[in-house]
């Protein structure tokens, strides 16, 4: 019996000895967990840095290029600009040289040839005053061409306005001209009502005059002629390059052209039909495409010989 203490303390000190081995090791175990987690967050905070100093890099390279190219573009446009305002200030000396050194000279052959025509008519038979109206008619024309150059040279230095442009009322007011000057014509003007554009009035006006004035030339042939001023439906399709806007319309029931000319349509003096059959210079669509442009928009033609002509237009 009295061995018994003995061994249960001989079996405690083991139990103790043993349960501090473990917790020892557990401890240790523990610590280089702990070791091993640290180390772990520290390397993975060092990639951390290293990617974020990385990525900060190639932004900054990135930033350095867009600046780079935006300085680039900024340069160019400044050039573009520069290399613009010196072809308008060309085109402006040339139509003011076009206006008053030309014009003078003309002027001298008109009076001269009106001068000829009174003091000298009982010498010259019929031909020679049929010449000499041709060449007064001539001066006159070349007069006008004059006018409408300058007109259009114009037209790139005009300041622009944008406003609300009520273009219903424009194209009724038009119209009204229009049958004033020819009261006898039988014409029907088919203009659609609540037409606005965001646009300068005085501009738009120009675009109107000169699109109708032509619907109203191109049908004098017609006994019924028929106008129309509205929007392109849903049901007439989409252009793609106005998919998102909406779409004018001037449409009559006129001549018409062949499309195969139709790229000729809105240069300056070119001319679809003769001048004997219908009269004008040759610059009123080129005018429409310059204010149309000028507005951000397009202008486009179709048309069947015999059968008038459509022209669209957005801004």
């Amino acid at each position: 019996m009295d061995a018994l203490p003995v061994i249960l303390g001989v079996l405690w000190g083991l139990t103790v000895a043993l349960l501090g081995s473990a917790l020892r090791r557990a401890l240790r175990a523990k610590d280089r967990a702990e070791e091993g987690l640290r180390r772990g967050l520290e390397e993975r905070d060092q990639r951390a840095m290293q990617g974020t100093a990385e990525l900060v890099e190639a932004s900054t390279r990135q930033l350095e290029a867009y600046s780079r190219s935006v300085a680039e573009l900024e340069r160019q446009v400044v050039e573009r600009t520069l290399q613009v305002e010196a072809a308008n200030k060309e085109l402006e000396a040339f139509a003011y040289s076009a206006s008053h050194d030309l014009r003078a000279p003309l002027e001298r052959v008109n009076d001269f040839s009106r001068a000829l025509e009174e003091e000298y008519a009982e010498r010259l038979d019929d031909q020679g005053r049929d010449y000499l109206r041709r060449i007064r008619g001539a001066t006159v024309r070349m007069g006008q061409l004059i006018d409408a150059l300058l007109r259009l040279s114009r037209l790139t230095r005009q300041e622009m306005h944008r406003v609300p442009v009520d273009l219903t009322r424009i194209a009724e007011e038009v119209a009204d001209g229009l049958r004033a000057s020819a009261p006898g014509r039988a014409v029907t003007f088919r203009i659609a009502a609540g037409l606005v554009a965001q646009g300068d009035v005085a501009l738009m006006r120009v675009v109107l005059e000169n699109l109708l004035g032509n619907a109203w030339k191109f049908t004098s042939k017609r006994s019924e002629a028929v106008i129309e001023f509205g929007t392109l439906g849903a049901s007439d399709g989409e252009t793609p390059w106005a998919a998102h806007q909406t779409i004018y319309v001037v449409r009559d029931n006129g001549v018409g052209f062949d499309m195969a000319y139709a790229d000729k349509l809105f240069g300056a003096f070119q001319r679809l039909h003769g001048e004997a059959e219908f009269p004008g210079t040759g610059i009123g669509l080129a005018t429409v495409q310059r204010i149309i442009h000028r507005h951000g928009g397009q202008v486009w033609a179709e048309a069947v010989p015999g059968e008038g002509a459509t022209f669209y237009f957005t801004v």
